[in-house]
């Protein structure tokens, strides 16, 4: 019986890390974007009146949190695995990506409270400061969002970030909306009730982001990788492959699937060929470059001598 382990590939090669560099670089700018403009609605809010505008910058308090966060997700991806996280350290932007799609949840939880009691309570709304500063604000957010938008939108932590700026981008919009009703017609209500649908809109969005990266920190496979469909691909793609057993795969982040497993082969065939044929296939079917395949002749080695199944 061999053991033998992938030599997994550059994980920091020059692409990945301009990707990751970009992504910071996104981050960061959409943080001090929000951070920046943030203050000014708070005290336009206030001023105001305007539920819809203290609840876009009450987002944008936390969306800025979360922002950082993420910035700082990525700048720890940067460093190198050691004895102790041998795998370095990019689970940690999932875990950020999981805790900004939670706080997305509180945030639209809080939106709707505070709507419920305005809708119960009518508050007179200052319509021309609430609309100046939404339109300010909707400029802001779409500079954000097109920042982010540069970045690599397949990565769970530039969609949380991006999915917190749609989130604000629609505060604004609503904003504006509710504004120009007020001026119109005068119709308080609308402050609330726009309020509320942003809210609905932010839920449905973070649930995705919670899903997919919650999937990942349990140890979820990979989308793309059906163990039963694996162990039937290798076994009728080579020959020599008699048997595939104890098949585990998960993802270390989105773009790192991982997987190990037990591959029983024809005696005579040579372990190192095998491995290396096992690994090609992996690589090239199910996009895993990171294996670790153990070899077996005739008995199981995680079961006691004498038996020959696993």
């Amino acid at each position: 019986m061999q053991h033998s382990h992938a030599h997994p590939h550059e994980h920091h090669d020059h692409a990945h890390h301009h990707g990751h560099e970009a992504n910071e670089r996104s981050v960061g700018i959409a943080a001090l974007l929000t951070g920046g403009f943030m203050a000014a609605e708070i005290v336009g809010g206030i001023v105001a009146g305007s539920l819809a505008l203290l609840a876009d910058a009450g987002h944008m308090l936390t969306d800025f949190a979360s922002l950082a966060l993420a910035w700082l997700g990525f700048r720890l991806t940067r460093r190198p695995a050691d004895w102790r996280r041998t795998y370095g350290f990019d689970r940690f932007s999932v875990l950020v990506a999981f805790v900004n799609g939670v706080a997305l949840f509180a945030i639209a939880g809080w939106i709707v409270v505070e709507a419920v009691q305005r809708l119960g309570a009518p508050v007179e709304v200052l319509g021309w400061p609430m609309l100046a500063i939404a339109i300010a604000g909707l400029g802001v957010n779409v500079v954000s969002f097109v920042v982010l938008r540069s970045g690599d939108k397949d990565n769970l932590n530039i969609r949380a970030a991006v999915l917190h700026v749609v989130g604000d981008l629609l505060g604004s919009v609503a904003a504006v909306i509710a504004a120009v009703v007020i001026l119109t017609w005068g119709w308080m209500p609308i402050d609330p009730l726009l309020s509320i649908v942003v809210a609905l809109i932010i839920v449905r969005s973070a649930w995705r982001v919670v899903a997919d990266s919650g999937h990942i920190l349990l140890e979820g496979s990979p989308p793309d990788v059906d163990s039963r469909a694996l162990q039937d691909k290798l076994k009728s793609a080579l020959p020599f492959v008699l048997d595939v057993h104890h098949v585990h795969a998960w993802s270390i982040s989105q773009e790192r699937p991982m997987v190990t497993l037990h591959a029983s082969i024809a005696t005579g065939t040579d372990s190192a060929h095998a491995v290396r044929e096992i690994k090609r296939l992996l690589a090239q079917h199910f996009r895993i470059t990171h294996a670790t395949v153990e070899i077996e002749y005739d008995a199981c080695g995680d079961e006691p001598a004498g038996r020959s199944a696993c």
